[in-house]
C-alpha cells in the first residue's frame, strides 16, 4: 500500500520531498488555498487515505510551497467515530513520512474549556489526554508500538509559535487536549469531568495522529480553533454547523500563523 502511494504521489507532483505534512480540521480546508504552485490528487486515488465522510473535510491531498517550504496538505481528516478504526490515518502519515516529511502539523476544531479562550480564538496543544482510550498502535507487532509521549507536542515548534505570535499581535494560550470519540458532543457532566481532570479543551480528533507520528518519528505540533465553549459553559446550541460556520474565524488566524512557522521549520 505504502509503495504504491508514495509511486501515485510522485508520478503527480514530483519526487522532490516535502518537509512538513499539514492536517485540517472541521472548517479549516481553505488553508490550503495558501498554497502556491500546487498539485491536487483526489483521496480516492490513494489507498487507504479518508474516505471524506465528514462535511467541513476537504478530500484532496496537496502539494506545493508555503513559507518558502515544499509541504503536503492532507485537507480531510478520517476520526474514529466515522468506523471505529483510531488507526485510520495510518496510511495517509505513513505516506507524509515516505515523502521525506520530518514535521507534522495538526489542527482541529474544539470545545474550550478555558473561559479566557472563546469562540474564535486559537489554543495552542502542549499535551493531550486520551480519554477516549482507543489507541491507533493496538496491533502493532513490533516494539514501535511503545512509544514515549514525553514532550509529543514538540516543546521547540511551541516555542516558534509563541514567538510568531507575539510578533504578529495575536493571542496563543497553551492548554491540553481531551480526545473524546465522537460522534455525539459531551454532555455537562463529561465536560465537569474533563476540567477536574486538568482539560483546556475537548474534541474528537488528533490525538491518533499524534501518537502515530511519534511513532513515525515526526515532530508534531497541533493547534485548535476554537469553535465554542464546553456543554455547560455557555448558551450556545453546539452543532457539528455551529463548528463549521465559527471555524472560519480561527482558519482567519491560522492562516498567518502557519506559513509564518513553517517558514521557521
Amino acid at each position: 500500500m505504502l509503495d504504491r502511494n508514495l509511486e501515485i504521489i510522485r508520478a503527480k507532483a514530483g519526487t522532490a520531498p516535502v518537509e512538513a505534512a499539514l492536517v485540517l480540521g472541521s472548517g479549516l480546508s481553505a488553508l490550503g488555498d495558501l498554497l502556491t504552485d500546487k498539485v491536487a490528487i483526489a483521496y480516492a486515488e490513494l489507498e487507504g487515505f479518508p474516505g471524506g465522510g465528514v462535511s467541513g473535510h476537504g478530500r484532496e491531498l496537496l502539494i506545493g510551497m508555503m513559507g518558502g517550504k515544499r509541504i503536503a496538505i492532507l485537507t480531510g481528516r478520517e476520526h474514529y467515530y466515522e468506523h471505529g478504526n483510531a488507526a485510520a490515518m495510518r496510511p495517509a502519515l505513513e505516506a507524509m513520512a515516505g515523502l521525506g516529511a520530518q514535521t507534522l502539523l495538526l489542527t482541529n476544531s474544539a470545545g474550550s474549556l478555558d473561559p479566557e479562550v472563546g469562540p474564535g480564538e486559537l489554543m495552542l496543544l502542549a499535551d493531550h489526554i486520551n480519554y477516549a482510550g482507543m489507541n491507533p498502535l493496538i496491533g502493532e507487532p513490533t516494539d514501535r508500538r511503545f512509544v514515549n509521549m514525553v514532550d509529543c507536542y514538540d516543546p521547540g515548534l511551541r516555542a516558534k509559535a509563541h514567538a510568531i505570535a507575539r510578533r504578529l499581535d495575536m493571542t496563543l494560550k497553551e492548554g491540553v487536549y481531551l480526545w473524546y470519540s465522537g460522534p455525539s458532543f459531551e454532555t455537562v457532566a463529561e465536560i465537569q469531568m474533563a476540567i477536574r481532570l486538568g482539560a483546556n479543551a475537548v474534541g474528537m480528533s488528533t490525538a491518533p495522529e499524534v501518537i502515530l507520528g511519534r511513532m513515525l518519528g515526526l515532530r508534531v505540533w497541533a493547534c485548535s480553533s476554537i469553535t465554542n465553549m464546553g456543554a455547560g459553559l455557555s448558551d450556545e446550541k453546539i452543532s457539528h454547523e455551529h463548528t463549521k460556520s465559527v471555524a472560519k474565524t480561527g482558519a482567519q488566524k491560522l492562516e498567518r500563523l502557519i506559513p509564518a512557522l513553517v517558514e521557521e521549520i
